[in-house]
């Protein structure tokens, strides 16, 4: 058995070891990275033969996160891992995006690369890893890779920039960022930031891209390690030079011509297009001649021809395939409250991309439970974007979320966590939905803003709007263009997808997919900034439509407010399997729930009508009332007994009044006086310091009558005292149990 190891720092102590030989054997390539105790197992394999007429690359990567690399069971009925998770597609697809572009452009094999968390500790994320891991795993491989690439975080921290940051760490960062690049080029870049500028961004990127080369150097050292230098050989492709040349000088001019006209609407690029290719087939093939290999081959030749020719157009005219300049935005249109019954909702649209996005308002009932092998909590904000066939007109078949949804919607829910309200001033549950009814590009990017007005629209305290705008780069030789609010043609054609959100202050998300080699940080500086004037442009049409949140919610949206209780207290607002929330909750039509946080309980009540809270919370605060002696209480007659009667005063807190203490004079007995359920106002004129009985008096509160002599009773109590006879207590306490309204904790 070969095994090879390579260690390496990663310049502050901390060691990265790649091992490769020992496990899964039978793969093209396998290799474990360690970091601490987390442990990421890479395998890849490649398939021999490629599939007919394919022109692309059938790569997969899945990654996956066992439960007992934590020491835990998975949760669910099935206790096994099943579908993969939101948080495990995220990170599939951040190794994606960094090896899809390395595979050589002629190689169709099909590819699947499997990274597999085997173990993990608290302290270091497996997320910074995978791509590392994936890279070796093809490294030790014979498939074809022009690598090596590796991935890290960079988290910017009390001023300074740590690379592959601790757990603990990563919430008060100003800066998240995961960033992947080969020695000489960034590749991805994906992350959050708390409204940093463009500068403490540019500097992440070559903080991480320094790391990242140390990586690099030792995949390549494991490259000759495991003599695996030399690929295995592949011809994918079939192709005529000949007829190459002759798509080329046919259609090159056309489709520059073309491109020059300006054309906005999208359908109508592509008719014209279409109609340059089918001019040439007309020309040269009859139905005869034209064979289904010959019109694969035309077809490919032809999109590269097009692709060729709209980039040098940009690059040359300095104008776009729809008439705009490079920086200038398409137009905008925005409508708030377009939905009569959401709790929000708003339209944006930018051009031929359009999001019409919803928010709903809930408990904390509604929180998303995350019970992840690494990430345990709950979410109490959520985004969701739904990307329908009819957006771009076409037939599609409804299925399961996609991972270019999941995608997505993560990076706008990142744009705008950022300026959300905390959960003291703005105790719900939020869900933002966004729902793509047309598509030319940007669809992430009018999520963000779209999903931004209808959080205001909801009337959500959001501290700043936010905005998204998608960038494009081409270049060729010296020249370049930066490209402000790409087209999905512009996205396909160029070098750079660059997607920046945020305030007018600073950055809180971006994207961005670079496929040229020798991008300088000049270009990616104006780029940064070209985006932030596009932002700014964008945010004055949103704040022209909605400048600031709704003054308070619409009528029909659940209140919710917060009190405070003392954590002793709990137990008695659940009260026994939960009876007494339960019936708090039955008779105010309230839904309450409670969550002990250091020596408190934070109660939220939630109603449509405040009369209702209202009454929840003094029923509430009124289980929680210490008594005092000398107060007063409107009570509840709960039982009669010989010697005097208890009375409920609050609820769940019952006193006994001697039967000396109902009037002035005496008093034979209270049977047919009073009768359980009477009301009758009582004051405390005693409390036992060893036991905290209390005693209760009605004649305390009646005037004594004139020249009244006290009688001395006659003895009624037995042997024990007030207990004699009582009947059972109410007070609820038997329970301490942290128990909502259906009997489970919240």
């Amino acid at each position: 058995m070969n095994i090879i190891n390579k260690k390496f720092d990663l310049g502050d102590g901390r060691m990265i070891e790649i091992e490769s030989g020992k496990l899964a054997k039978q793969a093209d390539g396998a290799a474990v990275v360690r970091m601490n105790d987390t442990m990421l197992l890479a395998t890849v394999c490649a398939k021999k033969e490629v599939g007919e007429n394919v022109d692309f690359m059938p790569l997969t990567v899945d990654y996956q996160e066992k439960y007992a690399a934590m020491g835990r069971f998975p949760g669910g009925f099935f206790k096994r891992e099943a579908r993969p998770s939101e948080h495990e597609i995220l990170i599939a697809r951040l190794v994606d995006r960094a090896l899809r572009p390395l595979f050589p452009d002629n190689f169709h094999a099909e590819v699947q690369v499997l990274i597999t968390l085997i173990s993990g500790d608290k302290d270091t994320m497996p997320d910074q890893l995978a791509a590392l891991a994936a890279a070796s795993a093809l490294a030790v491989s014979d498939i074809p890779f022009n690598g090596p690439v590796s991935e890290v975080r960079v988290s910017y921290l009390d001023g300074k920039y740590v690379i592959n940051t601790p757990m603990q760490d990563i919430e008060r960062a100003e800066l998240d960022l995961i960033v992947a690049a080969t020695e000489e080029n960034i590749m991805m870049v994906e992350g959050e930031m708390k409204e940093v500028s463009e500068d403490i961004m540019l500097g992440a990127l070559k903080a991480a891209h320094e790391a990242i080369k140390i990586q690099c150097r030792a995949i390549a050292e494991l490259t000759i390690a495991a003599g695996k230098t030399e690929k295995r050989e592949y011809c994918h492709e079939v192709n005529d030079e000949e007829l190459r040349q002759r798509v080329r000088d046919a259609v090159y001019q056309k489709c520059y011509d073309f491109s020059k006209q300006g054309i906005a609407n999208k359908h109508q690029r592509e008719d014209g297009f279409a109609a340059i290719k089918q001019e040439f087939i007309d020309a040269n093939y009859t139905e005869e001649t034209l064979t289904d290999e010959i019109q694969f081959m035309i077809d490919r030749y032809y999109h590269d021809v097009e692709r060729e020719a709209m980039r040098d157009m940009v690059l040359n005219e300095r104008t776009r395939l729809d008439g705009r300049q490079l920086d200038e935005i398409r137009p905008i249109w925005c409508e708030t409250d377009y939905l009569p019954s959401a709790h929000g909702s708003a339209i944006f649209t930018r051009g031929e991309t359009q999001s019409l996005s919803t928010c709903t308002l809930g408990t904390k009932l509604d929180e998303q439970k995350i019970d992840g092998a690494v990430i345990e909590g709950t979410r109490r904000f959520l985004l969701h974007y739904n990307f329908p066939g009819f957006a771009t007109g076409e037939v599609k078949r409804s299925g399961s979320t996609s991972r270019r949804e999941v995608g997505h919607g993560h990076l706008a829910w990142r744009a705008l966590k950022e300026v959300l309200p905390s959960e003291t001033e703005c105790p719900y549950t939020i869900r933002v939905v966004s729902d793509i009814l047309e598509s030319n590009g940007s669809s992430s990017m009018a999520t963000v803003c779209a999903g931004c007005m209808s959080l205001m629209d909801a009337g959500v305290k959001i501290r700043k709007p936010v905005a998204g705008i998608a960038m494009g780069l081409i270049s060729k030789g010296d020249k370049w263009a930066v490209l402000s609010d790409i087209l999905g043609d512009e996205d396909h054609l160029g070098d750079m997808d660059f997607k920046v959100c945020g305030t007018r202050d600073g950055i809180t998300a971006c994207q961005m997919d670079i496929k040229v080699d020798g991008l300088s940080y000049d270009v990616l500086a104006k780029a940064l900034e070209q985006a932030r004037q596009g932002r700014l442009y964008i945010l004055d049409k949103i704040c022209e439509t909605i400048p600031a949140p709704r003054a308070d919610y619409k009528d029909f949206v659940p209140r919710i407010e917060q009190i405070q209780i003392p954590k002793d207290f709990i137990g008695a607002v659940i009260g026994k399997g939960g009876e007494v929330i339960q019936k708090i909750q039955a008779e105010t039509n309230t839904i309450i729930n409670i969550e002990e946080v250091g020596e408190m309980g934070i109660v939220d009540v939630a109603s449509q009508n405040k009369d209702d809270i209202a009454a929840a919370i003094k029923w509430i605060k009124d289980i929680c009332t210490v008594p005092e002696v000398g107060q007063v209480y409107n009570a509840t007659v709960t039982g009669i007994v010989e010697f005097g009667a208890f009375l409920e005063f609050l609820p769940g807190k019952e006193g006994l009044m001697h039967i000396s203490e109902y009037q002035w004079g005496r008093t034979e007995t209270l049977e047919g006086i009073l009768n359980i359920g009477d009301q009758l106002e009582v004051k405390i004129i005693a409390i036992d310091e060893k036991s905290g009985k209390l005693k209760l008096s009605h004649k305390a509160l009646l005037p004594k009558p004139e020249g009244y002599v006290e009688e001395k009773p006659a003895r009624r109590e037995g042997p024990r005292g007030d207990n004699h006879n009582r009947p059972p207590r109410r007070e609820g306490h038997g329970d301490d149990r942290r128990q909502g309204g259906n009997g489970r904790r919240h």
